[in-house]
């Protein structure tokens, strides 16, 4: 769910990074405006089309336009190419009794700065994809240690949380992950590591694990680009490509 009249391409990069890892069965729930060419340019992918504000943002109260898809989801991802907080906060109140008890929700960009306001969201498998500035939103204030912080995330939202290579559950386990290089800091990066996480939390992995190896694929990725291109210039389009061949090399008998 994302892609107000601005950013429609956050989106659909999010939609095929998830299946590029798997996932099975893919709906967009885009701003209207943008809804018809989507489903033209991204034909492996369903469709919903979700009203907007005289502004071009996405209202938080149409949701309902999804609702069927919401209630049978595995994954459902929130916030790439939003661009209103008010509205997005709207959203996810909405979204709260829309999906199933096992679903697994991702949030991402402008969904996190919406959870900030909420203080709780009330879904028991959520997942935070926060960057260093996002981070710092959540925790309403500026980062010390980052590994620090990223527990802290974890225990305050009850979430799982991954952010520059850190990646944490409430409570417990703080994993770390090699950040893959400056070249993932690309525009539209994020969006690959929220969908390749949601991808693989909808092929069945628990959140921490979905986190962990998504996390890790993008690392890969970028570092195979990085390798193959140059240390910075690759575009987000091509790490989404790139996670296959990434997830078969991990997947591949010893």
């Amino acid at each position: 769910m994302g892609g107000a009249a601005r950013s429609p391409g956050a989106a659909l990069l999010a939609g095929r990074a998830s299946l590029r890892v798997g996932a099975g069965r893919l709906t967009l729930a885009l701003g209207a405006s943008a809804a018809s060419a989507a489903s033209v340019a991204f034909p492996e992918s369903g469709v919903v089309a979700l009203g907007e504000t005289s502004s071009g943002a996405i209202s938080g109260g149409s949701i309902g336009a999804v609702a069927d898809d919401l209630g049978a989801a595995n994954a459902v991802l929130v916030g790439p190419g939003l661009d209103d907080i008010p509205e997005t906060v709207r959203m996810l109140r909405s979204l709260r009794p829309l999906v199933g008890g096992a679903t697994t929700v991702v949030l991402d960009a402008y969904a996190l700065g919406a959870l900030a306001k909420l203080r709780s969201f009330g879904v028991p498998g959520l997942i935070l994809t926060p960057n260093p500035d996002e981070a710092e939103v959540l925790l309403g204030d500026r980062l010390g240690d980052l590994d620090d912080a990223v527990m802290a995330i974890a225990d305050r939202y009850r979430a799982v949380v991954t952010c520059q290579g850190w990646v944490a559950e409430p409570g417990g386990r703080l994993l770390r992950v090699r950040t893959g290089g400056p070249g993932l800091g690309t525009s539209g990066s994020g969006d690959a590591l929220a969908g390749a996480i949601a991808g693989l939390a909808a092929r069945g992995c628990e959140p921490l694990q979905a986190t962990a190896w998504g996390t890790y694929l993008h690392m890969a990725a970028g570092e195979s680009l990085s390798r193959e291109i140059a240390t910075l210039g690759f575009l987000a389009g091509e790490i989404v490509d790139r996670l296959p061949r990434e997830l078969a090399r991990v997947e591949a008998p010893l």
